[in-house]
């Protein structure tokens, strides 16, 4: 599984976003009116769209974890921007401010995740043919491959994987889609990489992978929030040296 990097786009809206193709109305019945349609209240297109905005970029701030802004400031914020007035703070410190306050903001909603992932491994540490690796990683061998070739720092690997949570969501699998990948080693998270080194072409273990061993208190993508605690079934097919 690839590194993701979590980027923050605050000023990208796409209209796609926010509006669904309409059902064609069949010409042989009359269309009927939905008992739970909602009405627009406002009156106009500008107001209409100014909200239906304003309801796009607060829900996208939210999943993002910025429910506590200065609506007061950030209002201001907007408006200079809308009518070309000078910014008040410099572009590079804009990005810096946005970063900390995320890095702060994914850090306390990892510590409750940690400590299930932690849970977790230490009753999965006691089950029978479970290896526990100084580091935490966990695994345990479902196949051993007859080809004694094993990946170095500098191989690419062809893989196929299928990833979920500690819950048993899916959030990544190569299986699923029926193609496996292959990419650098290096460019696989900390546990992958670990355990890829271990393992012989032809091999296939299951992966219990700590957090920071994996994305830490970054989120990636939708599915695996700040924190997790990730489970794989990882199948070495080839190596390429």
């Amino acid at each position: 599984m690839n590194k993701s990097i979590s980027v923050i786009l605050l000023g990208l809206i796409t209209v796609g976003g926010f509006a669904q193709a309409k059902k064609p109305v069949s010409a042989s019945k009359a269309p009927v009116k939905s008992a739970t349609a909602v009405v627009n209240p406002l009156k106009n297109n500008s107001d209409s769209v100014s909200y239906s905005v304003g309801v796009r970029i607060a829900q996208s701030l939210k999943s993002q974890g910025f429910e506590n802004l200065n609506m007061t400031v950030f209002e201001k914020a907007i408006a200079d921007v809308l009518h070309n007035n000078k910014i008040g703070i410099a572009d590079d410190v804009i990005n810096q401010c946005i970063g900390v306050y995320q890095q702060k903001v994914n850090a306390a909603k990892s510590a409750g995740v940690k400590k299930e992932g932690q849970a977790f491994l230490a009753a999965n540490s006691k089950r029978t043919g479970v290896v526990t690796l100084p580091d935490g990683l966990q695994y345990e061998v479902i196949k051993t491959g007859t080809d004694n070739t094993r990946p170095t720092v500098t191989s690419k690997v062809k893989v196929h994987y299928h990833g979920t949570l500690i819950n048993g969501t899916v959030f990544d699998s190569s299986v699923d889609r029926g193609e496996p990948v292959t990419y650098p080693l290096t460019g696989f998270i900390k546990g992958w990489q670990e355990a890829l080194l271990l393992m012989t072409v032809g091999s296939k273990w299951k992966l219990y992978v700590p957090s920071d061993l994996a994305y830490g208190d970054n989120a990636a993508g939708p599915a695996i929030g700040p924190g997790s605690t990730l489970v794989f079934t990882v199948e070495l097919l080839a190596v390429e040296n």
